[in-house]
């Protein structure tokens, strides 16, 4: 059964399809729509990602041994190189894989969803402040973190930084998965309701022989694009409360550790312990110190905000939401596709008559 749209409020007629595909790329769904998904497989074929990551390649390990070759830190040299092929993955997938739009609507769902997530969040802080301040205040923390060459210190961060991104990857899928496991017609109502296919999904449901949970099921790049929408908004709340604990720790440092503390601490000389310019009382060894210890955090909030069973249950109260639209949406979308896709073949050829 062919759809037609619905006039909007000019009394034009609104093709339900194209508008969904409209709403998909405002909500940060891209690769819901076909020509977009399309266009990033092509872009990550070897064809093309691979003279891009070798030219990146190449100028990152000319940065990186420039780099070292000046400061005398031979640890400079891959930690140069590594950030500039993560900033360069980064750019290729914002505007060329369209990831853009996902993580635009992801860091805007992030900061509406601060006000009530921040109270099961900070759970975690107060145990994690009692450890990290015993670490803070031991004298072999403040020697390794002090010995860390500035290259050592960034691939530690990056260390930890990476590990807790793995353990969303390797976590947050399962949410995903679970928002298709019932679908039903309540739920592609609710999941429609108040989107460009609301009118489209009562068609399709009074039609006998469409079947839209038939397309529940989300694989592929559409999987991804719902897993690094959950990875995003879960990885930026994170480090929100790990910039918190880096803070603290330079403002607790800043007031209670003196040079003598520090040059003992450090086995550096007081004249060898320099300040940043403008704050006299934040040495360079009390942000290495803080560094290292605000990247623990990372690690450490990461793991426990996921498996607190309270605060998953508001995250995930709060997302899923937003993944059942999104699975709801997809499978409406794909029945009217799959419903138009014979009327847009060219009609048979009359077979030329008998002799």
């Amino acid at each position: 059964m062919p759809h037609h749209g619905r006039p909007d409020r000019s009394g034009e007629r609104v093709d339900p399809v194209a508008a969904a595909d409209a709403w998909f790329l405002a909500h940060g769904l891209s690769y819901f729509v076909p020509e977009r998904r399309r266009e990033a497989r092509a872009a990550l074929s070897p064809r093309r990602t691979v003279p891009t990551l070798l030219l990146v390649a190449l100028l990152a390990a000319g940065a990186g041994a420039g780099l070292a070759w000046v400061t005398g830190q031979v640890s400079a040299a891959p930690a140069v190189v590594l950030t500039l092929v993560l900033l360069a993955v980064g750019w290729y997938a914002l505007t060329v894989l369209h990831v853009r739009p996902i993580l635009s609507w992801a860091l805007g769902r992030t900061v509406s969803a601060l006000p009530s997530l921040l109270p099961q969040m900070t759970r975690a802080l107060p145990l994690l402040l009692i450890f990290v301040t015993f670490l803070f205040i031991n004298a072999e923390v403040w020697e390794l973190a002090a010995s860390l060459e500035t290259g050592q210190l960034w691939l530690v961060v990056l260390l930890f930084a990476a590990l807790a991104v793995a353990f969303l990857l390797a976590r947050l899928p399962e949410e995903v998965d679970r928002a298709d496991d019932e679908v039903d017609e309540e739920f592609l109502r609710r999941a429609c309701r108040r989107t460009p296919l609301e009118a489209a999904c009562e068609e399709v449901l009074a039609d006998p022989g469409a079947d839209p949970a038939a397309h529940a099921t989300v694989s592929g790049f559409e999987r991804a694009n719902l897993v690094l929408f959950l990875v995003v908004v879960q990885f930026v709340q994170v480090v929100l409360l790990a910039t918190t604990v880096f803070g603290f720790f330079l403002l607790f440092g800043a007031l209670t550790m003196g040079q003598e503390v520090q040059a003992g601490w450090t086995g550096m000389r007081e004249g060898e312990i320099h300040a940043l310019p403008y704050l006299g009382q934040v040495s360079v060894p009390l942000v290495q110190v803080s560094l290292f210890l605000g990247a623990f955090s990372l690690l450490y909030l990461t793991v426990s905000t996921v498996t607190d069973e309270a605060y998953r249950a508001q995250f995930f109260g709060l997302v899923t939401r937003e993944l059942e639209r999104a699975v709801g949406v997809r499978a409406v979308y794909l029945t009217l596709r799959e419903q138009r896709r014979p009327s847009q073949q060219p009609p048979p050829h009359p077979e030329p008559p008998r002799s």
